[in-house]
């Protein structure tokens, strides 16, 4: 049921205190990926899954663990393999010489923060049943339905340069995860700082700055946020434009985008603008929350064409000229 109440000044004092707190944690542990923590931030207020994208050794996997202590939850860590299956991540049934009984063993993925890494590497058959899991919430064990935890997010990771050995997920699939992030390179003055840091032992120096309730209440809060019906009319016109983009973008970059947006990102626009409303130490929605993490939302979501992978045109440029073309009221 929808709770329609008015946000009071103290919810939003208080919501400004955990997202403080938690940003703080993670810029102490981590150098030169604001907008990664950002987007995790964003993730873990409307209980969303993030998908990364980079070359190995830029602190993927400390990012998700700095945000899993910054909240003290759980966290599980699962190397993909190509001999990985289902009942390795989902569960399985035991058989116990003691009770004569078979017992339901429940998998990793019961953790308020899954990291799936190299998830391209393991087999459709396991990725479409982790993808499951994250849609529906619950696994399934012998007959049985487990509910997963009420913060439930999944940070999944793929290395762009090695393809041998690889499965692509597929457009379906990319489409569950609410967000996708490329981690670049750090800066000479960053890789510096991050040496400090790890000769100093900051990573050893675990404090959480809020608890799971914390996360819960920034949800419920999320959802109360108003969004107004002109700035919901701007999401679907942005969705739409990139399914027409041989009639908004000009013929040299209409030509590179084989397939629009779905629906799911109209959903997630709306879902990340409120989040990044109360971010922002707002109760309502402006235009630019919406525009703010742009790329994050389309960047998995809009499918280029052969020519454009082959000329190495930016999906971003693409992303820029179609948001252009449509009215901000």
């Amino acid at each position: 049921m929808q709770d329609n109440r008015e946000i009071t000044n103290e919810e939003v004092q208080k919501a400004s205190e955990i997202i403080n707190n938690l940003l703080s944690y993670y810029n102490s542990k981590v150098v030169g990926q604001p907008y990664l923590g950002y987007s995790l931030l964003v993730a873990m207020m409307t209980n969303g899954h993030v998908l990364l994208e980079s070359v190995p050794g830029l602190a993927k996997t400390t990012a998700a663990r700095v945000m899993t202590e910054a909240v003290n939850g759980s966290f599980s860590r699962i190397q993909c393999t190509p001999d990985l299956i289902p009942s390795d991540i989902i569960g399985t049934q035991m058989y116990n010489m003691a009770t004569n009984t078979f017992e339901d063993k429940i998998g990793p993925v019961y953790s308020n923060f899954v990291l799936l890494d190299e998830i391209n590497r393991s087999s459709a058959k396991t990725q479409s049943a982790m993808l499951e899991a994250m849609q529906e919430r619950e696994v399934s064990i012998g007959g049985k339905t487990y509910k997963l935890p009420e913060v439930f997010v999944v940070i999944a990771t793929q290395n762009p340069i090695e393809s041998e050995g690889t499965y692509v997920l597929s457009e379906a699939q990319l489409d569950r995860f609410l967000l996708k992030e490329t981690v670049t390179y750090p800066s000479a003055r960053d890789e510096m700082e991050i040496l400090n840091r790890v000769e100093a032992g900051v990573f050893s120096d675990v404090k959480s700055g809020a608890s799971v309730d914390d996360v819960v209440y920034l949800q419920k809060l999320c959802k109360r946020i108003y969004i107004d019906p002109a700035i919901k009319k701007y999401i679907v016109d942005i969705v739409q434009a990139t399914r027409m983009t041989d009639k908004i973008l000009v013929p040299e970059l209409a030509q590179y985008v084989a397939m629009g947006a779905s629906t799911r990102a109209a959903i997630a626009f709306m879902e990340v603008a409120k989040a990044i409303a109360l971010i922002n130490g707002r109760r309502y929605c402006v235009p630019d929350d919406v525009k703010a993490l742009r790329y994050s939302v389309l960047r998995h979501r809009i499918m280029l064409t052969f020519a454009a992978v082959a000329e190495d045109v930016k999906i971003e440029k693409i992303i820029d000229a179609i948001i252009g073309s449509v009215k901000t009221p």
